[in-house]
């Protein structure tokens, strides 16, 4: 798969849209991964929490993070698109918006029927959407959520995170790049990150912990909370997934 693209850092900045109808497979990870890195690579980030029902990204305080209504009297608040999609026209910096499953179709919906990304292009900015596919018995359904994205847009915006902490991203013997969803969608791919499986005693435990205590990878990194060898685990972890965004040319 290629991971090479113009850079996205235009006049007013990008937006990156962590987004999967699947929930629980590693997609506010994905987020709080991203908002890590542009902090690290000193680019000053904004992030804002969408998920009306679990808001997981919000608990990383390192992140600042503000959270986003999208919801009112037990339904969707399409104001609240409105109101998220002003904030994000009007102020400057690159966004990095998590999203919940539950407002995933009406979220990916409001887009597409108010042609935001070509609204954000003639601003200047650039929509990139983050999705996750992932191993295990969520295969099928972020498979799926992978599909119904790729082929509701022509624009090449998709960057796929195939997340292998519940299993391999395998069928019939192929892995993602290989299998069709993926071939008959490749124009819109923009890039991959890859989240290998690892030593589930000792890496598998380090992120968890950190996953668990909502701690940047930094944060744990110079914390005297985690070993030296833990520290180290996590180190490699970073640096893994930092080149590969580097290798994507966002900045």
């Amino acid at each position: 798969m290629s991971q090479s693209g113009a850079t996205a850092s235009m006049n007013g900045g990008a937006i990156h849209l962590s987004l999967q109808g699947k929930g629980g497979v590693g997609k506010s990870l994905v987020a709080s991964l991203l908002a890590q890195y542009f902090m690290c690579r000193g680019h000053g980030v904004r992030c804002l929490d969408t998920d009306p029902v679990n808001q997981t990204l919000s608990q990383y305080k390192g992140l600042q993070v503000k959270h986003v209504k999208l919801l009112r009297d037990g339904g969707i608040d399409q104001r609240g698109f409105d109101a998220l999609m002003e904030t994000i026209l009007t102020e400057t910096g690159t966004f990095v918006v998590d999203n919940g499953a539950s407002t995933f179709i009406p979220l990916w919906n409001y887009i597409l029927e108010n042609n935001v990304i070509g609204m954000l292009r003639d601003s200047g900015k650039k929509l990139y959407v983050h999705t996750v596919v992932t191993g295990g018995q969520a295969l099928a359904d972020t498979l799926k959520g992978f599909k119904s994205l790729a082929e509701s847009i022509e624009e090449r915006i998709i960057i796929v995170w195939v997340n292998e902490y519940f299993g391999q991203v395998e069928r019939e013997g192929k892995e993602f790049g290989d299998m069709a969803v993926y071939r008959e969608n490749e124009q819109k791919v923009y890039g991959s990150i890859a989240i290998p499986r690892r030593n589930p005693d000792t890496f598998g435990r380090d992120i968890e912990e950190v996953i668990v205590r909502k701690l940047t990878l930094q944060e744990a990194i110079t914390s005297g909370d985690f070993t030296i060898m833990s520290r180290q685990r996590l180190k490699v972890v970073q640096r893994e997934i930092f080149e590969q965004l580097d290798s994507l040319g966002l900045i």
